[in-house]
């Protein structure tokens, strides 16, 4: 995952980074075989909705960023993550148990939301996968948003917690099972729905998805400065 691309002054004042602390793990909870939901004490950190950390298998040596999925105002942390395939980091996190430690250091990133205090702005949050994972830390700060979530997934097993959003203000687009809200990419479904131009986009998920969705979002009338992304690798 890399820093986003914002362009807007954050309404949020960033919370200075906490480097080399150490957490303890809370609970572990499976979503399909790959993902799964990391708890660790909050540890009275301040973060802002939307911001990563890098976390690691305490002593191991080697970390990951990974976004925010849980609220501001939870009295814990928790991160979205899939587990890849070779993947150390992820591998390691996954095994763990409650009373195992993490290293942590954070909050840092720029990928926040702005003008809440407009309740008449209308946002669209576009992820793919576990892209997701700012904007249910967003809908959990701030629950009095018009959102709308646009998720990308390739099968029915990775719409994460979808029974936390409003029914109509989530839709998934399924690739490879039936049975989702669309059959397809979310660029196909963009094309079908173009999106109101005054609307405020995020993007978080695979770069292919996000430069794609970007040009379709400039060429239907959106302004660049309605644009925000963050890219996960």
């Amino acid at each position: 995952m890399s820093k986003g691309t914002d362009v807007l002054t954050l309404t949020h004042a960033l919370t200075p980074r906490k480097a080399g602390l150490v957490h303890t793990v809370q609970s572990i909870r499976h979503l399909n075989r790959s993902a799964f939901v990391l708890r660790i004490d909050r540890n009275d950190v301040n973060t802002v909705a939307g911001q990563c950390v890098t976390l690691g298998v305490s002593g191991s040596g080697i970390n990951r960023e990974y976004s925010l999925y849980s609220g501001e105002q939870d009295d814990y942390f928790e991160f979205l993550i899939k587990q890849i395939e070779g993947g150390q980091v992820s591998t390691e996190l996954q095994q763990c148990r409650p009373g195992d430690q993490v290293d942590f250091d954070g909050p840092y990133g720029q990928f926040v939301l702005r003008n809440t205090e407009n309740t008449a702005l209308k946002y669209l949050f576009i992820a793919t996968g576990v892209g997701i994972a700012p904007y249910r830390s967003f809908i959990r700060t701030c629950p009095g948003l018009d959102y709308t979530v646009l998720h990308g997934i390739r099968y029915l097993d990775e719409r994460y917690d979808m029974e936390e959003y409003e029914s109509d203000r989530y839709i998934s687009c399924v690739t490879r099972d039936a049975g989702g809200d669309f059959q397809g990419r979310v660029s196909a479904y963009l094309r079908a729905n173009p999106v109101p131009a005054d609307t405020i986009c995020y993007l978080c998920g695979n770069n292919a998805m996000i430069a794609e969705t970007y040009d379709i979002l400039r060429e239907q009338g959106l302004d660049g400065d309605h644009i925000f992304t963050e890219i996960f690798f």
